[in-house]
């Protein structure tokens, strides 16, 4: 698979990389390990180099998973972790960035990776009680001390990364960003581009959505984080089953699949874009992956971005407490 660097930096992964958090976390029950580390070697041996992850995934379990995964081939891949979250009684309670922390949460995030260092080490979500400064100083110790190769921020605010950057260069930004979510578009991707920091995507395919395998119907595990998320309610799964539809249309002209279709637009974006789809299924792993396969003109690319906004997306991507965290 193509190689991709984020940004300026010498971090160069493969151009889509592996989200692991649905492995362990997030929608629906955990995997259990032997089949989470079939499904992230399977990922391996097909090319992908980049693989993320995080303490507040299970908490703890997910990160677990990766190290035990990747130890036998640790040189050949980047790890991407993240700090940031205050962890009591196994349950997130509140953020937490404070210098001494984010030490802490490295030294315990190198244990359950099985490794010496970690390739690129997130804040999660900006914590508003710490001064950014504070926290970009802390990485770089941590940068010198040889434990973290490279500072990345998720779903921070253009004037956030900026402040960042000044102490710490940030090698990449991880935030939300597909064909139904392109709000970054406005401001951040114009910042990341001005001061060459690489863009990381989650959700690539809206939570599962863009796949076309989510209907009105569609029934969730009450473990699934979907179901507090006003984008997913009955009636907006409903309505937005026309973004699909557009997306479907162009696939069947590429003799593709829509999945396929949304990673390839997002590729198509910026040569320092890497999407981190998740999967719990070898055949979805295997789609998701043709995806570097699909070329899209310009016109197609046109076409493709015209047709789906003209469809007003229904529901936030996020409830309210949660969507008080991003974009700060």
């Amino acid at each position: 698979m193509e190689k991709r660097k984020l940004g300026k930096s010498n971090l160069a992964v493969s151009a889509l990389g592996f989200g692991c958090m649905g492995l362990s976390f997030g929608y629906g029950p955990a995997v259990d390990k032997q089949h989470g580390t079939a499904v992230i070697r399977a990922a391996v041996e097909r090319g992908v180099t980049f693989f993320d992850t995080a303490e507040v995934y299970g908490p703890f379990t997910n990160e677990e998973l990766v190290g035990e995964a990747l130890a036998p081939i640790r040189d050949q891949v980047a790890i991407a972790t993240k700090f940031g979250f205050k962890i009591e009684n196994g349950k997130q309670a509140g953020l937490d960035s404070r210098p001494e922390h984010i030490k802490e949460v490295a030294e315990q995030s190198l244990k359950r990776l099985q490794t010496d260092r970690i390739d690129l080490f997130y804040q999660h979500r900006v914590d508003a009680e710490v001064p950014i400064e504070d926290v970009a100083g802390a990485v770089k110790d941590l940068i010198e001390a040889g434990k973290v190769k490279h500072f990345g921020l998720s779903e921070a605010g253009a004037q956030t990364i900026r402040r960042a950057h000044k102490v710490q260069p940030v090698t990449a930004l991880q935030s939300e960003y597909s064909l139904w979510w392109r709000e970054p578009e406005r401001e951040i991707m114009p910042t990341l581009e001005e001061l060459g920091i690489g863009f990381v995507p989650f959700s690539p395919l809206g939570k599962g959505f863009l796949t076309g395998a989510i209907s009105k119907d569609t029934q969730f595990d009450t473990s699934d984080f979907r179901n507090v998320v006003p984008r997913f309610s009955k009636e907006n799964r409903d309505a937005n089953q026309a973004v699909v539809d557009v997306i479907a249309e162009f696939a069947k002209q590429k003799k593709a699949t829509p999945a396929q279709i949304a990673l390839a637009w997002l590729l198509a974006q910026k040569s320092w874009i890497v999407p981190i789809p998740g999967t719990t299924k070898l055949h979805r792993l295997e789609e998701n992956l043709g995806a570097v396969n699909v070329e899209l003109s310009r016109e197609d690319l046109r076409a493709l971005e015209t047709a789906a906004s003209k469809i007003p997306v229904q529901g936030a991507r996020y409830p309210e407490s949660l969507q008080k965290l991003v974009g700060r």
